[in-house]
């Protein structure tokens, strides 16, 4: 009895499972999508235009926001787009920072690849998005690393 419920629940989920393991998914590593991928629009010398987008510019710096966890401390760091900054254990790399043209003081989209210095593990590496930080975040036990602003 015991052994026709086993064999009647594996055969169950191999059932369910099968149409899932059929589903072909493109595995990539993290920052290695389409390089003319680019948060509204592609970018050229500086402005680019999307058909359904806005007009963005490129920034030189970006205004990133940290926070400690175990302490609670906060603090905000500026970068320069090409440069590497450490705040506590993390090394933060700023690649490309770009803005709506028509409203600066809207919205940011940063590249940041993100380092544990001690580890020497890649713990981020992506758009971040000032308006929705949640959206592509940092997760690391003890630290958390946002964008404010580009310019």
């Amino acid at each position: 009895m015991i052994r026709a419920m086993i064999c009647a629940v594996m055969t169950a989920a191999v059932l369910v499972a099968a149409p899932m393991a059929q589903a072909q998914v493109e595995w990539r590593p993290l920052g290695e999508g389409p390089v003319e991928w680019a948060p509204l629009g592609t970018v050229e010398e500086g402005q680019g235009q999307r058909p359904d987008g806005p007009q963005v510019s490129t920034g030189t710096q970006a205004v990133l926001r940290g926070l400690d966890k175990v302490s609670g401390d906060i603090a905000d760091l500026p970068i320069a787009v090409g440069e590497t900054i450490r705040y506590g254990r993390l090394s933060v790399a700023l690649t490309a920072c770009r803005y709506p043209a028509d409203n600066p003081a809207s919205d940011a989209f940063a590249f940041l690849t993100i380092t544990d210095t001690r580890s020497e593990e890649r713990v981020f590496q992506g758009w971040m998005i000032g308006s929705s930080p949640a959206l592509n975040a940092l997760d690391h036990p003890r630290y958390d690393v946002w964008v404010l602003s580009c310019s």
